[in-house]
């Protein structure tokens, strides 16, 4: 299903051909360093960007010497004359494989904000169409009061922004290169080399590495992208919860032809979001190896090396994916609002309980006599499914101090969308704002329901 979903573009970030393709631009951008400071032929350097990598060549070699980048070199080495001697010079495979492999991080890195920005568009999107739809809001499962469903998909948007700028945080200590030789010292490849090559790479030189980059920056990473899946897990439960057939206030996208059960044909089942909520959870194993990996023995050993191969592709090719969907899904939502009101209504203005106190206290109770007043009638339309309003009418003790016209203006789904404005303006969502703060130009845009 990865394969079948996943958008080309991170799939080729984390092709064989692209990682090799970055190990020869770290190779050639040393090269380059070096003709500046004089240690091989400038004439030498037009030649070396020339080089290229036979995979199939590179292959042959690998099973003789069972080590990659030897083999690559080899490989490479063989499409050059006497300027092969400058390839490598001085390295150690970390400064190629390390630095490489931060160019492929902060490759992902740009799409998967790219993703971002999407998914926040049509979550902004559909939270200005639904800005003022009532329904219940629900704390531990069970009604609470009344809210918007735009306030609740405009809290998803908020929290989106942030993982954004936790995904450039994270970008950024990834964006790193290690130019240091065996064990870090320079003892081979002076400090100018790194900048110098670095620069090129549009990388900041790490401080200080060892024989790698320190995982601690991996890690990181890793937890960054974890902590995104986990939010697009809790839109995603939230959508599942909403399309429970007992509340039905939203559907994922179910096109024509679709089928939910080979056993039931009735079934529209969110089966998208329930794979979003599974994939979250690799993800989160993906962040704990990535934390493992950052104890190394001394100056480093190979333990991190095979997890990264499977973790770090993985975890930005399902974020992207997870990503994907859940903007296919938003932008498809199929968004109830009749049934919204109805079962707002399921406990016939019990909703409105806290209004009820507050007025009482207002008329100069103490806050303990208002609950017990309010409380008491609650719980007789709670347990004989009676209307709540009908019984404070009838309770002396409360038209003494609420007059019945007083009681009914209290009954009123507008008053908890008064400050809806004021909300969706503190987070800049004003029709205006959110058009150019947005809105995707991605040709990559998927339509409605397209997944």
């Amino acid at each position: 299903m990865i394969e079948r979903y996943s958008r080309p573009q991170m799939k080729n970030i984390w092709s064989d051909e692209n990682k090799y393709a970055k190990w020869l631009d770290v190779e050639i951008a040393v090269c380059d360093a070096w003709a500046e400071l004089g240690r091989i032929p400038r004439k030498s350097v037009p030649k070396i960007k020339m080089a290229r990598c036979n995979f199939k060549r590179m292959q042959e070699i690998l099973e003789e010497t069972h080590h990659d980048m030897t083999a690559f070199i080899g490989s490479v080495s063989e499409s050059l004359g006497e300027e092969s001697r400058f390839i490598h010079l001085g390295l150690t495979s970390s400064d190629v494989i390390d630095t490489a492999l931060s160019l492929q991080l902060v490759e992902a890195s740009r799409l998967l904000n790219q993703d971002i920005k999407e998914l926040i568009s049509v979550i902004v999107e559909k939270a200005l169409e639904h800005k003022y739809t009532v329904m219940i809001g629900r704390t531990h499962g069970i009604h609470a009061e009344p809210m918007s469903f735009g306030l609740k998909l405009a809290l998803w948007a908020e929290e989106m922004q942030r993982n954004r700028q936790r995904l450039a945080e994270a970008s950024k200590m990834i964006a790193v290169g290690k130019i240091s030789g065996a064990v870090g010292t320079y003892a081979t490849v002076p400090p100018e080399v790194e900048e110098k090559a670095c620069a090129k790479l549009s990388l900041t030189p790490a401080p200080i590495s060892n024989q790698v980059l320190q995982r601690d920056r991996h890690a990181q990473f890793a937890t960054t992208l974890a902590i995104i899946a986990g939010s697009l897990e809790k839109f995603a439960t939230e959508i599942r919860a909403l399309q429970k057939t007992e509340i039905r206030e939203v559907e994922e996208p179910f096109s024509p032809g679709q089928t939910g059960s080979s056993a039931m044909p009735h079934k529209r089942n969110p089966e998208l979001c329930e794979r979003i909520c599974g994939l979250a959870r690799l993800m989160r194993g993906y962040s704990l190896t990535s934390m493992e990996n950052i104890a190394l023995w001394h100056e480093r050993d190979i333990s991190h090396s095979s997890t990264e191969r499977i973790i770090l592709p993985d975890a930005c090719t399902l974020l992207d994916y997870c990503l994907t969907i859940l903007t296919s899904v938003i932008s498809g939502l199929l968004v109830y609002p009749k049934r919204m009101k109805k079962n707002l209504e399921l406990t016939k203005g019990l909703v409105f309980s806290q209004r009820v106190m507050l007025a009482l206290i207002d008329k100069g109770i103490s806050r303990q006599q208002a609950y017990k007043l309010v409380q008491r009638n609650a719980m007789k339309s709670w347990q004989g499914n009676k209307d709540y309003l009908k019984l404070l009418k009838a309770d002396g003790e409360i038209t003494s101090l609420l007059p019945v016209s007083e009681l009914e203006a209290i009954f009123d789904y507008n008053f908890y969308l008064r400050y809806v404005d004021e909300i969706f303006k503190r987070l800049g969502l004003t029709e205006a704002q959110w058009k150019s703060k947005f809105i995707s130009t991605s040709p990559g845009r998927l339509a409605p329901g397209s997944i």
